[in-house]
């Protein structure tokens, strides 16, 4: 059963982000209603005066000239919100949606949106109920505001589209009947409040991070059963070595990686009297290259924190003063930035664990039988394991190119440079796969590797990692079918398990102070 957080409006921590996508369910602060309330009578009274306010008592975007006649504003509202759901593509995954729904209830009830208390418990009711609108995943530039997906969500919640329903997809419409919900009529305002913003680009982009994030500690795991399996040293992960650099996530990885082999007699076998000096770079190298990827993990957390608690709609709702101020704080650059940032660092975690696998396969490198099998030319061993984790890094390195680099003219060129956050945070979790399934192979690699040192044993932390894996997948001996061996070290990887030894030693990925 899914536990129920309380949604603090703009104080919502990374955690409590990641709980709801893995399915908590949430409940909004009762003190956010004051705020809520007085922003919708702000609204009340422009609507009274009838003095032309963008988004109230006007067209969009281009059409922003438009006067709008009061009898006309809910067929105003309910027409952005149809004409805007343009969503092409397959669905969202559910746990994204979730996402989105919270981040924009949370911006909602902070009181600049001028939404009226019952358009914003509609939203929590989905979220409580888990009610998973359907919303096309493409069609959004990241500005101005992640129009066409969040007007999807807007349109379950007026009784048109689809919605997903104890994981049946039913016509909006009967979908809210069946968990006792009615459709709403908006009123002034509430639908461009509901579709702008940058609530799809940031939940793709925090869902992006986290399972990065599992991916990044699994790797810490598997590089240093890679450091064991070749016999390499522990003496480039020496805390004098990264403290006389001063970078952060160095200093943290160097550190879980020598916690990680302490105590293992394989280092212990080869530490006197080793004809090697230096190691690869894919082996001594590793806190360089991880800790740079974790510095940048945490400033693509800072950011995304920090948007997830903003408010991102337009016009924004000021009640001390009775006014609604126009600008741009749909636009999602800070997110695409972060997305940007993230998508090279995944990248790099996958390529330098391919490397690592590579080195294992050849002899010449590790010391190994070729492609570690018994028995190499009568069996191939991990010879395509190898091509397979150098195909997904390369498939990484080309989704990797900067989207925030991009730009095209919308609206008319009203909406003249975009930040194409959208599909920029979008790839992240396709990227993520990819290099979980990278460090699942360099998992069954590095094990084996491991297992040709026998009696020799590691350290007890790896040993337990060489326990889990071996419990589903038994040491190669000669060739056989293959892909059930990777698909179980990618779940292992992708479980988050093979990292749990890790929580005293690495710092938790949260905002940089």
């Amino acid at each position: 059963m899914s536990t129920t957080l309380t949604l603090h409006p703009g104080a919502v921590t990374l955690a409590q982000w990641r709980a709801i996508h893995d399915g908590a369910r949430v409940r909004l602060d009762p003190a956010s209603a004051e705020a809520v309330l007085r922003s919708a009578q702000t609204v009340a009274d422009i609507v009274a005066k009838g003095a032309p306010v963008y988004g109230i008592n006007t067209g969009f975007g281009k059409l922003a000239s438009v006067r709008i006649e009061r009898d006309d504003l809910e067929t105003l509202q309910r027409n952005i919100v149809l004409s805007h759901a343009a969503g092409v593509g397959e669905p969202m995954p559910a746990p994204v949606v979730r996402l989105m729904m919270a981040l924009k209830l949370a911006s909602l009830a902070q009181g600049a949106s001028g939404i009226r208390p019952q358009t914003l418990a509609l939203l929590e009711a989905f979220l409580q109920h888990d009610f998973i609108p359907v919303i096309p995943c493409q069609g959004s530039v990241g500005a101005s505001g992640d129009l066409a997906p969040l007007s999807h969500l807007a349109s379950v919640m007026i009784g048109v589209g689809e919605a997903f329903v104890a994981g049946e997809r039913l016509p909006a419409a009967e979908a809210l009947a069946k968990v006792g919900l009615a459709p709403l009529v908006l009123g002034a305002k509430e639908g461009l409040a509901l579709l702008n913003g940058t609530q799809y680009s940031t939940a793709y982009a925090l869902a992006g991070l986290f399972a990065i994030d599992t991916v990044f500690r699994a790797a810490l795991v598997t590089g240093a059963l890679s450091v064991e399996a070749a016999k390499g040293s522990d003496t480039p992960f020496d805390p004098r070595i990264h403290s006389i650099r001063g970078q952060r996530g160095q200093i943290a990885t160097a550190a879980a990686l020598r916690t990680l082999m302490q105590g293992s007699a394989i280092r212990e076998s080869h530490r006197d009297n080793d004809v090697r000096v230096q190691d690869p770079y894919c082996l001594r190298c590793q806190p360089q290259v991880m800790g740079a990827a974790f510095d940048v993990m945490r400033q693509a957390a800072t950011t995304l924190a920090i948007e997830a608690n903003g408010v991102s709609d337009n016009p924004l709702v000021f009640t001390d003063t009775n006014e609604a101020l126009s600008g741009g704080n749909f636009h999602a650059e800070p997110v695409a930035f972060a997305a940007d940032m993230l998508a090279m660092a995944v990248c790099e975690i996958g390529s330098i664990s391919e490397r690592r696998t590579a080195m294992l396969v050849d002899p010449a490198l590790s010391g190994l039988p070729a492609f570690l099998t018994p028995k190499p030319g009568l069996n191939s061993g991990f010879m395509i394991p190898q091509v397979t984790a150098a195909a997904l890094v390369s498939e990484n390195k080309q989704r990797a190119y900067p989207a925030s680099v991009d730009s095209i003219p919308t609206s008319a060129n009203q909406e003249d440079h975009v930040s194409m956050a959208a599909h920029g945070a979008r790839r992240l979790m396709a990227m993520a796969e990819n290099a979980a399934n990278v460090i699942g192979i360099e998992l069954l690699a590095a094990a084996q590797g491991c297992d040709f040192h026998a009696p020799l044993r590691s350290s007890d932390a790896l040993e337990a990692v060489r326990q889990r894996l071996r419990a589903q997948v038994p040491t190669l001996e000669d060739d056989r079918y293959f892909h059930p061996d990777m698909v179980a070290a990618t779940d292992l990887v992708r479980s988050g398990v093979l990292a749990e030894g890790l929580a005293d030693i690495l710092p938790p990925l949260e905002p940089l102070a």
